[in-house]
């Protein structure tokens, strides 16, 4: 059956400037690190895909190694622009990053301009796509000179193969420093796409000065902190639950224990709010003035329209947020 989008697909979503560009993202942006790869069911992703499309998500953020395997989640996306969302192009924000592990050899990951060329034609095939809206460089590179790595940011741009540049993964003092090479290169570097959620608070030292001093927006990943904010593990770790694989750095039973009591006050202050814990959790990194819209994932339509449901109540009282700062402290 061929796909009509939604009409009122927009009447309700909220909608952000990236910093001082002419650019807006949805409030919510999907991500599609996990659940989108060669091992998951596609009718089931492209039910999550065309689902936030029709709830006014117009932002989809990829990178080169997304899957698994690295290459999957760009391939069953590129499957569904093709299938269903091709007359919508001009309607979506499509981006996509390189940096990471994603071939053999010296050239298949990192910063130089030999690999972000070659990554970003790579992805670009495998979406099916004469360009993207935004391209990242993922992380950092410490070996390879920032301005080659902006220089072939730059390029891409110039190619026509990217309409505006974003980094991720990077600290203050390296996103000034690269800040500075892109303004004299006329780059349209608008975005930096950090981690950051209530237990994870890093952008703020420091960070977020720079994006407001340097007209930049923030898109941020990890909002609900692996599950953590959620009602997941309320009642203890389930027998099912992620917190049981060992190769989980950051999402393992010691640090779901560590973590239960505030989890259960949090989720108090959620309650009072007329919302879910992660609800909440996205609501909150709303408050961070950079932050213009939060990704997040999702293994079925009912997480997303839930997590979509934190935009009905945005707004914080002061007593609020220094009960949470309060119960934070105790982490």
């Amino acid at each position: 059956m061929m796909y009509v989008a939604d009409e009122k697909r927009y009447e309700t979503m909220k909608y952000n400037r990236v910093g001082k560009s002419g650019l807006k993202l949805p409030a919510i942006s999907l991500g599609l690190w996990n659940n989108f790869g060669g091992y998951d069911h596609f009718e089931k992703q492209r039910e999550i895909v065309l689902g936030a499309f029709d709830r006014g998500i117009t932002h989809f953020d990829l990178a080169n190694n997304y899957g698994p395997p690295a290459g999957a989640a760009e391939e069953n996306f590129g499957r569904i622009m093709t299938q269903d969302l091709k007359p919508y192009r001009d309607e979506l924000i499509i981006s996509s990053k390189a940096g990471y592990y994603m071939w053999p050899g010296p050239y298949g990951e990192w910063g130089s301009k030999k690999n972000i060329i070659a990554s970003c034609d790579q992805s670009l095939k495998r979406l099916g796509l004469d360009y993207v809206d935004i391209f990242y460089h993922h992380r950092p590179d410490y070996d390879t000179p920032l301005e080659e790595t902006a220089g072939a940011l730059d390029l891409l741009v110039r190619q026509g193969k990217a309409l505006y540049i974003g980094i991720s993964n990077y600290d203050a003092e390296r996103t000034a420093a690269i800040a500075k090479i892109f303004k004299e290169l006329k780059t349209p570097f608008i975005i930096h796409q950090p981690r950051y959620n209530m237990f994870d608070r890093w952008i703020e030292d420091g960070l977020t000065d720079v994006l407001e001093e340097e007209g930049l927006g923030a898109i941020v990943f990890s909002p609900l902190a692996q599950g953590l904010l959620t009602d997941r593990y309320l009642d203890g770790i389930p027998e099912d639950s992620r917190a049981h694989r060992s190769e989980i750095q950051f999402l393992n039973e010691e640090n779901v224990e560590d973590t239960l009591s505030i989890v259960r006050e949090l989720n108090q202050i959620a309650k009072q709010r007329g919302q879910t814990l992660a609800q909440m959790a996205v609501a909150w990194n709303q408050q961070q003035k950079s932050v213009i819209s939060v990704l997040v994932g999702a293994s079925k339509l009912s997480q997303l329209e839930d997590n979509i449901k934190a935009l009905n109540n945005l707004d914080f009282s002061a007593d609020e947020l220094s009960t949470i700062e309060r119960i934070l402290a105790k982490k």
